[in-house]
């Protein structure tokens, strides 16, 4: 019988979803999981390669295994013989066709940053710090600029061997949360920290969280990472919608943001029907 799951990990000391000679990946830790809970190996298929640092709240697998655990029990049963670090969140039979991988239609990624002056500890694990603030107006432009159908070999890091790099960006939305402030002690009042609603902190943003959730059909190496850290160079000032444009129709690179960390990188959903 053919199963599928949904699997959350926090990414941070594998190097990536597949398996690899040079380290731990969460694959060979799933199925060793997996293996144990059913006392017969097995092999799991993924919606797609996540790389070294990078989480997901929403990874789909696909297992073949015949198991008289009921099929809601099975999460459970798996998350005994999980590290801490990795979870199944959900589970069920599916048709023998279901084909993790081949079968998605589309994927959400979201890049995660918070805009601080100082660092925040307990999101520095999941998130990218950003120490200047950001015109959200410019990034939204820009984002507008990057969805749709196009040849976005200019958002892909070297070494890649895709010959095809068309893919299509169905929608880019950038969520803005203000952080959440410590006050100050007294005898300070007059400089007490007094937390801002979005309309007080306008168009440049700063001492807030920032979701730059993608939605596309397929992504290339570091594509995500790219286009967030494109929105980054267009909300410094950095980046115009014409730079992009221009980015695009070129194909080049160079012209286009850095690749921002890994660590701020989360597989958000799989979604399988249009």
């Amino acid at each position: 019988m053919r199963y599928m799951a949904i699997i959350s990990y926090n990414g941070a000391r594998f190097v990536g979803w597949q398996r690899q000679k040079n380290g731990l990946s969460v694959q060979e830790e799933l199925e060793k999981g997996l293996s144990k809970t059913f006392a017969i190996p097995v092999k799991a298929t993924a919606s797609g390669r996540t790389d070294a640092g990078v989480h997901a709240e929403g990874q789909v697998v696909h297992f073949d295994v015949t198991t008289s655990i009921p099929v809601e029990k099975i999460p459970y049963a798996v998350n005994v013989n999980l590290p801490d670090d990795i979870s199944m969140l959900y589970c069920e039979q599916t048709d023998d066709t279901f084909n993790a991988r081949f079968s998605a239609k589309r994927k959400t990624y979201c890049y995660k940053l918070y805009l601080a002056n100082f660092r925040r500890p307990l999101l520095e694990a999941t998130h990218e710090q950003i120490t200047v603030p950001l015109d959200r107006t410019a990034m939204y432009a820009v984002a507008r600029e990057i969805e749709g159908e196009h040849d976005f070999k200019c958002f892909e890091a070297a070494g890649s061997k895709i010959k095809n790099t068309v893919r299509t960006v169905y929608s880019i939305k950038i969520d803005v949360e203000p952080l959440k402030v410590v006050p100050l002690p007294p005898p300070n009042p007059a400089l007490e920290c007094v937390p801002k609603t979005l309309e007080q902190i306008g168009d440049d943003i700063f001492e807030c969280t920032v979701d730059i959730s993608v939605t596309g059909n397929g992504f290339l190496y570091n594509m995500v990472r790219i286009i967030a850290g494109t929105l980054v160079y267009a909300g410094m000032g950095k980046l115009s919608v014409e730079d992009v444009k221009k980015a695009l129709l070129l194909g080049d690179r160079k012209k286009v943001g850095k690749t921002l960390p890994a660590k701020g990188l989360h597989l958000m959903s799989v979604k399988y029907h249009e």
